[in-house]
C-alpha cells in the first residue's frame, strides 16, 4: 500500500472516531500525525480551532492565554466571556478553575451551530503542567456533544484514559488502528504474581496471597491511582490525596505513604525517572480494568462472530463499583465512568437474549442494569417497551410510575420518546 493511500486511510478513521469521541489522542508512535492535522486544517467539510502550544504554556495560566489570543484569531469573539473574568481569578485560573471551566464552556457555545473540532498540537509542551492536564480531562467530559477535543503531540498525555475510554469519552488512534490493548505500553499479564482488582471493594494480590498489611488505606489506594495513568507527578499525588496540607507536608507524607506500598508488597512498584512516578516497568501486573477496557472495545469495535460471549465476558469482570466503598473524588469519578460502561454491556446483553427468544432473561437482565444504576434512561426506556411487547402493560404503567417519581425527586424531566410510550400505553 503506497504511503498516499495510507494516509488517507489513517485520515477517514480519525474523522470515524471524530464524530463520536469527545477526545481523540493521535498516538505518539503515529507515523502520519502531521500530515493527519495538515489534512484536517485544510479540509473544508468541517471546523477546526486549532492552537499549538507554546514553550512558555507551563501552567493554566499561560494555557490560557495563548489559547485566547490564538482562538481569537480564528474566531473574533472568543475571548469575550474570559477576559472579563475577575482579575484573581485570571491570575490563577487553577485555584478557580470550576469558574474558569463554566465560562471556557460559554465560548464554545459561541462556536455557532454544528459539530467542530478543538485542535490541541504539540501538546507535549504541556507534559510538565498537572493544571493543564486536569484542565483538559475535566473539560472533555463538560465539553459539548458537536465538540471533538483532538490532542497531538510526541508523548502519552497523563490523562486516566482507562475510564475515558469506558465512558465512549476518548479513543486513542495510531494512523488507522484504533488500539484496543497495552494501552500505556504495558502488557496485561493474566500469569502475573502481582493481581489487581478494582472493580469492586478493591483487592491486590502478591503471589495468589491476599495483601492486607497495608497500615492504613492510602498505601493501597496510592497502589489504585498509580495503575490508572500511564504515569503521575509527585505534585499530582499530593493533590488528590492531601489537598489541605501544605506541599513540604504532603511530600513528607507521600514518602511514608509510599514506603509503606513497599513493605506491603514486598517489591518496589513504583519507579520514579526524576519527574514521574509509574508502575514499575521490571514488575509483571495484572490490572483488571485494563482486561475490562480491553474487552470493551473488543466488543464496541471487533468484528467477533459470537459477540454475545464477549459481552458476558464484560459483565463478568465487574464484579461491582470501582473501589466500592471509597468515596475520594477521584474514585467516584471512575466508578461513575466503568458503571456506565457494566450497564452497556448488560443491555447488549438483554438484546440478545431478545433476539434469541429469551424475553424473560432479557427482562431480568435489563433490570440488573437499572440496579447498577438508575439514572440511565435509555435502560428503562428499553425495559418498557419489552414489557409492551410482552402484554404486560400494567407492569409497564407502575414501573413507569416509580421512574416518574424518581425523576421528579431529582428535578429531572423524562425524555421525549418515555413520555410519547407511556402515552401509548395508558391509551
Amino acid at each position: 500500500m503506497n504511503s498516499q493511500l495510507q494516509v488517507r486511510r489513517a485520515y477517514e478513521k480519525f474523522l470515524t472516531f471524530a464524530g463520536a469521541s469527545k477526545l481523540v489522542l493521535l498516538h505518539p508512535a503515529s507515523r502520519f500525525r502531521s500530515l493527519a492535522v495538515a489534512l484536517l486544517l485544510a479540509d473544508t467539510r468541517r471546523k477546526t480551532y486549532y492552537y499549538a502550544l507554546d514553550i512558555d504554556d507551563i501552567n493554566l495560566f499561560h494555557f490560557l492565554t495563548g489559547l485566547i489570543n490564538g482562538l481569537a484569531k480564528q474566531h473574533a469573539s472568543f475571548g469575550r466571556h474570559l477576559n472579563v473574568l475577575p482579575q484573581n481569578v485570571l491570575q490563577d485560573p487553577y485555584r478557580h478553575v470550576d469558574l474558569v471551566l463554566k465560562t471556557f464552556l460559554d465560548e464554545l457555545a459561541d462556536f455557532g451551530d454544528g459539530d467542530f473540532i478543538l485542535l490541541l498540537d504539540e501538546f507535549d509542551r504541556a507534559d510538565p503542567a498537572d493544571d493543564i492536564h486536569r484542565f483538559v480531562e475535566r473539560l472533555s467530559h463538560l465539553a459539548p456533544e458537536r465538540c471533538t477535543i483532538v490532542l497531538n503531540g510526541r508523548s502519552l498525555p497523563r490523562l486516566p484514559w482507562l475510564s475515558m475510554m469506558a465512558k465512549r469519552h476518548a479513543v486513542i488512534l495510531r494512523d488507522d488502528e484504533l488500539i484496543q490493548k497495552d494501552f500505556y505500553g504495558k502488557r496485561n499479564a493474566k500469569d502475573a504474581s502481582l493481581k489487581v482488582l478494582s472493580l469492586g471493594p478493591g483487592y491486590v494480590f502478591m503471589d495468589d496471597r491476599l495483601v492486607d498489611n497495608w497500615e492504613g488505606h492510602l498505601p493501597r489506594l496510592l497502589l489504585f491511582f498509580v495503575m490508572d495513568r500511564p504515569e503521575v507527578t509527585r505534585n499530582q499525588i499530593c493533590e488528590v490525596f492531601w489537598p489541605d496540607l501544605h506541599i513540604d507536608q504532603a511530600v513528607n507524607v507521600f514518602h511514608v505513604t509510599k514506603r509503606r506500598l513497599h513493605k506491603a508488597l514486598g517489591v518496589d512498584i513504583l519507579s520514579h525517572d526524576g519527574t514521574y512516578y509509574r508502575i514499575n516497568p521490571d514488575v509483571p501486573f495484572y490490572f483488571d480494568a485494563f482486561e475490562f477496557v480491553e474487552s470493551l472495545l473488543l466488543c464496541r469495535h471487533g468484528d467477533l462472530p459470537d459477540a454475545f460471549q464477549h459481552w458476558q465476558n464484560v459483565a463478568k469482570l465487574y464484579r461491582g463499583p470501582f473501589l466500592q466503598g471509597h468515596s475520594d473524588g477521584w474514585i467516584e469519578e471512575r466508578r461513575q465512568a466503568y458503571s456506565v460502561a457494566n450497564t452497556e454491556s448488560l443491555t447488549q446483553i438483554a438484546d440478545n437474549w431478545s433476539a434469541r427468544g429469551n424475553d424473560e432473561l432479557a427482562l431480568l437482565t435489563l433490570g440488573k442494569a437499572i440496579d447498577a444504576d438508575y439514572s440511565i434512561e435509555a435502560t428503562h426506556l428499553k425495559l418498557l417497551r419489552l414489557y409492551v411487547r410482552l402484554g404486560r402493560r400494567a407492569e409497564a404503567v407502575a414501573h413507569y410510575r416509580d421512574l416518574e417519581k424518581w425523576a421528579k425527586g431529582k428535578r429531572r424531566k423524562l425524555g421525549v420518546e418515555t413520555r410519547r410510550l407511556f402515552t401509548e400505553i395508558t391509551a
